[in-house]
């Protein structure tokens, strides 16, 4: 680590990350999580497509905040694009989106 920055590691791949002092264990926690998060993807899915991982790990994590009431929900913020009972479909959609994508396919709907 050096400076305000300091190296991680996620899904195998190395990262320098601006690192304000004083947040460096705050990061790395974050760090590990979303490691874990992404190896479990990889893990179950088809494709180790790191950008398709990410994407599906991000909205999980999103997923899991809305869920647990720690970021705004579309009732609390308008702009907010995802609406509760419409989230999981959305999910899938992206997903499936996503899969086409990088399959060099269409999605069918």
């Amino acid at each position: 680590m050096s400076g305000n920055f300091i190296d991680v590691a996620i899904l195998g791949r190395e990262y320098r990350v601006a690192c304000p002092p004083g947040e460096q264990e705050a990061l790395l926690a974050a760090v590990a999580y979303v490691d874990r998060k992404m190896q479990d993807i990889a893990a179950k899915s088809k494709t180790a497509a790191a950008e398709r991982v990410a994407v599906m790990a991000a909205l999980n994590i999103a997923h899991e905040l809305l869920s647990a009431g720690k970021a705004e929900s579309p009732a609390e913020n308008p702009e907010t694009p995802v609406d509760g009972p419409d989230f999981q479909r959305r999910i899938g959609a992206m997903e499936t989106q996503l899969d086409a994508a990088l399959q060099g396919q269409e999605p069918l709907f």
